[in-house]
């Protein structure tokens, strides 16, 4: 089946890229045609126009995680302090201010290349929906602050149950530096534009292996690339793919729900614009309205993959429809008796940080990769795509010098121990906030199992 936003983007532009036949060659191959080798090969090219480029697509650009997420576009403000952990204040700060640079650059290119992503830069709300979320993001705000870097402000516990259209919301903090997009229409208008840029891709075409050197030829069913330079660009499908990353990642499914239209109803409740609201869980909740009267609803942390396999379930109806569903009219009483339209769920290339990570596979010097964006990839691909096309095109920049391209930092337990250990944390922190929701004490095993998670960052979806 295909997602919801695909399916829709695909009736607007249904047209299909021919599949490689025979062999070619050019100066960069670029294997996956969504968010992440789409923005790298426009950048590149941008840079260098004379660059020949080509993106080999095993399904159709944007079939992956790009055209299945929650389409909202956030920054990584909220996790200043893991970047600072991991990285150091002085690069957390610039990091945070790039991923905010980000939403107004992708708004941009759409403006100037006629993209209809339906993007709505209403900002974003963080709201607590218990008493033990309230006040979380207090003190990662209050360093924002300390470093001039702040977006956020406090509201009211009234204005946010108004804004963000649901009394379950007891308080929050909003941001106008974050959007929301549809997806499938983004990833298929960087499509257009990249062939536009004489970008040639290939769909229907998988990447069967490649034989690296000097130059790497990528092997296809009916054809070859040839190039000086290869870029992997298929996030949650590394750690199949390739034995080195299989520990690297966790692939964890993030289920989604869209509604029927119901414009009237989403004005009377308060959703009149285009902001994301995500609540303070671990595994989080979020939704967002779109454009022509739609609610969207989805959670993250519902199925993992064993040994980061990507799974039939991946591809199929949300097995978490019912449960999304009533999650839905918990938030919105007043859409009770509105239908679901869709249900959907992808694949979520988790690293241990919770950030994505870059470099050289094999320290191999002209074979470049980056994944792991854990969820909130539809603003950081674009930074992804800065990273990718400098290292392709050999720039010493701040991108370069990163430590964001230095590869992964950490690595899950082996299996079993993961796929367990994943089912036993994740059942925990479903208790652990069961529990608050009820107003009760959680579990002391429950809480001290919910910290593995927290350590590694939040899993969102966006």
């Amino acid at each position: 089946m295909r997602p919801f936003w695909i399916e829709q983007a695909l009736f607007a532009d249904g047209s299909l890229a021919p599949a490689l036949q025979g062999a070619t060659t050019a100066d960069v191959c670029i294997v996956g045609g969504g968010f992440t080798g789409l923005w790298t090969a426009i950048q590149a090219k941008q840079a260098k126009p004379d660059l020949d480029i080509v993106i080999i697509e095993s399904d159709l650009c944007g079939a992956g995680a790009s055209g299945r997420n929650g389409g909202c576009l956030l920054t990584w403000s909220t996790k200043f302090f893991t970047l600072r952990r991991l990285y150091g204040e002085a690069e957390a700060i610039r990091l945070v201010k790039a991923s905010e640079a980000a939403v107004g650059r992708i708004r941009d290119f759409c403006v100037e290349h006629d993209i209809d992503a339906e993007l709505r830069l209403d900002g974003t709300l963080y709201t607590a929906t218990s008493r033990a979320q309230i006040g979380l993001l207090d003190p990662v705000i209050a360093a924002l602050s300390e470093h001039g870097i702040n977006s956020y402000q406090h509201l009211a516990p009234e204005e946010v149950a108004k804004r963000s259209g649901s009394a379950r919301n007891l308080g929050g903090v909003y941001s106008p530096v974050a959007a929301t997009v549809h997806p499938g229409k983004l990833v298929r208008g960087l499509r257009r534009v990249a062939m536009e840029m004489g970008i040639r891709i290939y769909e229907r075409t998988p990447m069967l292996e490649f034989n690296s050197g000097e130059c790497v030829t990528v092997h296809t069913p009916a054809g070859s690339v040839t190039a000086s330079r290869l870029v992997l660009a298929i996030n949650a499908w590394m750690a199949s793919r390739f034995r080195q990353f299989e520990r690297t990642l966790a692939v964890v499914s993030s289920d989604m729900i869209v509604t029927e239209k119901c414009p009237e109803l989403l004005q009377q409740i308060g959703l009149k614009d285009g902001v994301s609201v995500l609540d303070s869980r671990i595994f989080v909740y979020y939704y967002r309205s779109t454009p022509d009267g739609r609610l969207m609803l989805g959670k993250g942390g519902n199925t993992f993959a064993w040994r980061g396999r990507i799974a039939p379930v991946f591809d199929q109806r949300s097995p978490y429809e019912a449960d999304l569903a009533r999650s839905l009219h918990e938030f919105f009483p007043a859409l009770r008796d509105v239908p679901v339209t869709a249900s959907w769920n992808g694949p979520s290339d988790r690293s241990v940080t919770g950030f994505p990570f870059f470099g050289r596979l094999d320290d191999a010097p002209n074979v470049f990769y980056g994944f792991g964006y854990s969820g909130n990839g539809v603003g950081p691909t674009w930074m992804g795509g800065q990273i990718l096309s400098s290292l392709v095109l050999g720039l010493d920049n701040a991108w370069t010098r990163s430590p964001l391209t230095r590869g992964p930092l950490g690595h899950f337990p082996p299996e079993p121990i993961r796929y367990v250990g994943s089912i036993a944390v994740r059942d925990a922190i479903r208790r652990k906030e069961r529990a608050e929701d009820e107003d009760r004490q959680p579990w002391l095993v429950d809480r001290l199992l919910s910290k593995l998670a927290n350590a590694a960052g939040k899993s969102d979806k966006a």
